[in-house]
């Protein structure tokens, strides 16, 4: 859970409790999906996936709220619905996921866009 709550506070620090829940619960959703790796570490560590594994975010300890939200989606919560993808548009500068995500945009939870 460690590893997922990192994820979570590097790539959803400054969303509230939703918002870092929902970037969990894609990172789980992955797992589930044949498109992606089916463990935790191997969908986290794929290339390019996560922007806190490239910029070192993934290093610092998580926030207690990140750890909560990381246990919550193990749980079961996906405010997502499912989703496998999610950007800031206010950050992104993968042109394929932008295109990705505008094309197949199925919710906005805090500054992020999900997508299936």
């Amino acid at each position: 859970m460690l590893l997922l709550a990192r994820v979570v506070s590097g790539e959803a620090r400054g969303e509230d409790y939703i918002g870092k829940v929902a970037v969990a619960a894609v990172v789980l959703n992955r797992m589930k999906s044949s498109r992606f790796p089916n463990t935790l570490k191997e969908v986290i560590y794929q290339n390019h996936a996560f922007t806190c594994m490239e910029d070192g975010q993934i290093h610092l300890e998580p926030d207690p709220e990140s750890c909560h939200a990381a246990s919550d989606a193990i749980l079961g919560n996906d405010p997502t619905g499912g989703c496998l993808f999610y950007m800031n548009p206010r950050t992104a500068t993968s042109r394929w996921m932008v295109k990705r995500i505008s094309a197949d945009a199925a919710t906005v939870i805090g500054n992020h866009i999900f997508a299936r």
